[in-house]
This record gives C-alpha cells, structure tokens and sequence, in this order.
C-alpha cells in the first residue's frame, strides 16, 4: 500500500484530457530526424535577413544587365546634354506669346468675312417681347379678328343670334352703309354696324355673378334714387352690363349680370326652366299638409305654379325653415305661393341659380364667372 501512488485526474481515478496530455509530455524523450551514414550533413541556411544577395545566373555571352534604380526622388541634377545638340529656346508664357497666323497656300484664296447682321438677335431673359397677347379673364369672352353679323348684334344687346338671323334677313342692319341679308356673314371690329337709325358697338362680354343683400333694388336706373343693385357692380367693368331677371328689395341671393344678349334670353325665358332654390323662412310651421299643396300645384292670378322639391332646411327641428325649388320665373312667386296659404316670408333668399352657387361669395360681393360655369351656361337650350 506504501508503493501505491495515486494517478491524476479526477476523484475516481480516471485520467482526464489535459492530465494525460501533461504527463506525456513531460516524459516523453525528443527524437531528431534520423539520417543515413552515408547521407552528408546538411548546412544550416541562413535566415532571408542576411541571406546573401546571389547574382542572377547569365551565359558567358551575355552582356551583365546595367542595374536599375527605383528611386522616387527625383535627381535635382539637371538632364546632360550632348555637344552637339542645341540650346532649346525658352517659349513664351500665352499672356505675352505673339499670335501666328494661319499659313496658307499661294494658291489659296483668302476666304472672305462672313455677316451675320441679317441674324435675328438673340432674346435675353431679361430682354421682353415688344407686345404680348393678353389673356382673357375668366368672365370675358376671347377676343377674334372676325365674329359672325349675328354675334356681333347679339353682343351688342339687341336681340339674341336667332332674331338676329331674321332681322338680317328681313334687311334691317347695314354693315358700312351696305345692306346685308346674307346670313354666315363676318365683320371685322373696324366696320361700321347699323340697326335701323341706331349704331352698334362690339363690347367685350362679360359674365359677373353678384351676392345681393337686402335694401337694394333691381333695375339699371332709379328716377326716386334709391339704392340699385347698379351701384354695387359699378367697379366690375368698363362695359354696360344688366342684371338677368330681378330680386325683390328685401330679397337676397345670386343675381347674374351680363351683356351677353343670348345668354340673358335663355336664363330668362320660362322654356328653358332654369333651375332655381330658394331659403324660406316664415313665421310659423309649416304643416306637411301644406307641403303637400305646394308640390301638387297651386293656382295664382296669373295661372298654375308647382314646386319641384320643398322639404325643411338642416336636420328639420325647426319648421319655419324651408328649402323650395322651383322652374317658374313668374314675379313674386315665392311670396304669393305662402300668402295664399296664410303665411308670412320673413326671410327669402336665392342660394342656387343655373348650376351657380354662392360659395366664397360673401354678402354684396361680385365675381367674375369662371370658364366651366361660362360654359355650363352657354350649353342651354342646346
């Protein structure tokens, strides 16, 4: 038991990977490389830091290579020239170096200048074109050399294109002194047009939306000089223009100006049933029986008026508001068709007028249509 010796590695005696790995190390011998008798020794290289430089092996013939430098520096010592070559001559710097003509052959002819005053200038951004063509204002109609002698009487207010058809016709208007009866004919803006003793001017047409308040009434002049719906549009346009249809005094809402004879012809004719709505407010409820009456038809003086639509305003709590919508253009209408029913209209106001409307039209504020509702209106009756 004395002799015994315990192995190393863990509790239980056995050997462990790094317990065996250290013990063989430290017995086992160093063996060198084994070599033959006859096989001689060796010698020892040297390392690559004093390694002797050994020449590059050549043929007796060949001439030894001359050996070559891969300096950066560049030699401060100027390039050497031979004797027999020749100073160079210093040039001069382009500021002071003389211009050389073009040599040219004797037989050569010298070409000649060329001109280029006919060439138009060429425009600067800042430079502006003498004359521009203005565009038209949304509210205007474009301007033309020629327009049609129809046209040019409908402009100027007399009558719409087809009236003025048959007054052409019919021999009425003179164009620069000169009977015309010939329809499709042209004029231009410098001819002179004549309707019997009256002559005719070509306006610019213009189409201005006015937002009516209370207190103002329609009609181009006044002989008591009240306050006109005239005064209101007086800064709108240089051109003579009239209101289509008539609001009453205290009656408040959209109100079309132009002078565009066939445009006001067919707002105000009651073929065309121009679309119109109309804020009510009264003095009491409105009863649905009542409602019912509206819609049905009812009888005035001057004949059978029907509402297309008529329903309370908003969520309908309150019944003195209504909203009517009518195709009529009869004088008063809105008022005879509740006083006949024993109401009283406190408050009317036209909020819609042929496909127009009053957003962003404050309270007596105008403006100029814009080309889409220019052309909704031009499409009527067609």
């Amino acid at each position: 038991m004395d002799n015994y010796r315990k192995s190393e590695g863990n509790r239980k005696g056995k050997q462990t990977p790094d317990s065996r790995k250290r013990k063989s190390s430290e017995t086992r011998p160093s063996y060198s490389r084994r070599r033959d008798e006859e096989e001689p020794s060796r010698e020892k290289r040297p390392s690559s830091s004093t390694r002797p430089s050994t020449p590059h092996r050549r043929n007796e013939d060949e001439a030894p290579r001359e050996k070559r430098s891969y300096s950066l520096a560049r030699p401060s010592t100027p390039r050497k020239r031979d004797d027999n070559e020749a100073t160079r001559e210093k040039r001069p710097y382009s500021s002071t170096r003389p211009s050389y003509s073009k040599r040219r052959d004797k037989d050569e002819n010298v070409r000649e200048k060329r001109d280029f005053s006919f060439a138009p200038k060429r425009r600067t951004s800042n430079s502006r074109p003498s004359a521009t063509k203005r565009k038209p204002h949304p509210g205007e109609e474009p301007e033309s050399d020629l327009i049609r002698l129809n046209r040019y009487i409908a402009n100027a207010g007399i009558c719409s294109r087809r009236e003025a058809d048959k007054l052409i016709e019919a021999g009425a208007v003179q164009v620069n002194g000169k009977v015309v009866t010939e329809l499709g004919t042209k004029v231009s803006r410098t001819d002179k047009i004549s309707y019997g003793d009256q002559a005719l001017s070509r306006e610019k047409l213009r189409y201005v939306l006015l937002n009516k308040p209370k207190g103002f009434i329609t009609t181009t002049d006044d002989p008591e000089n009240r306050k006109t719906v005239m005064n209101l549009i007086a800064r709108a346009c240089k051109e003579r223009i009239y209101p289509v249809g008539r609001l009453d005094r205290n009656t408040t809402g959209l109100l079309l100006f132009t002078n565009d004879g066939e445009i006001a012809k067919r707002l105000s004719h009651p073929r065309y049933g121009i679309k119109k709505i109309y804020h009510v407010g009264l003095d009491k409820n409105v009863s649905v029986g009542d409602m019912k009456s509206i819609l049905a038809g009812m009888e005035l003086e001057d004949g059978i008026v029907k509402a297309d639509a008529i329903e309370f305003v908003g969520d309908g709590k309150d019944k003195k508001e209504i909203g009517l919508e009518l195709h009529t253009g009869q004088n008063r209408v809105v008022r005879r068709i509740f006083e006949k029913l024993g109401y009283k209209v406190v408050k009317l106001d036209r909020v819609y007028y042929a496909g127009l409307t009053k957003k962003n039209l404050p309270r007596g504020e105008w403006r100029f249509l814009e080309e889409k509702e220019l052309n909704m209106l031009k499409m009527i009756g067609h």
